[in-house]
């Protein structure tokens, strides 16, 4: 299983999403921990070589996780947050590239 970790505060921007895509981001985050894909994600090659976003839909909108595992053998969750259209907005680009950086990916 591979280590978890939560670059600046995405630990808290999951902390901060309703209960049901709080539980769907865990549960997804432990199929990339256990070297299983998220059962709804892309590539987010705007924000780098490796980085996927897991898509959750819920009742109270839909959110992202921002991640990558090709840095050692951890999976970094980059960035969090509630999508409200259909292009993912720069300044989340941005934040998820800046924490990328930081991890050295």
């Amino acid at each position: 299983m591979k280590d978890l970790y939560f670059a600046g505060s995405s630990l808290d921007e999951i902390k901060n999403f309703p209960v049901d895509a709080k539980r769907e981001a865990g549960f997804q985050l432990d199929r990339v921990q256990n070297d299983l894909e998220p059962e709804n994600w892309k590539p987010m090659k705007t924000v780098g070589a490796g980085v996927r976003e897991i898509r959750i839909r819920c009742a109270d909108g839909t959110y992202r996780v921002m991640y990558t595992a090709k840095v050692r053998d951890t999976v970094y969750v980059l960035h969090a947050f509630q999508k409200k259209t259909q292009k993912t907005p720069q300044k989340n680009i941005e934040l998820a590239k800046k924490r990328l950086k930081e991890i050295g990916g």
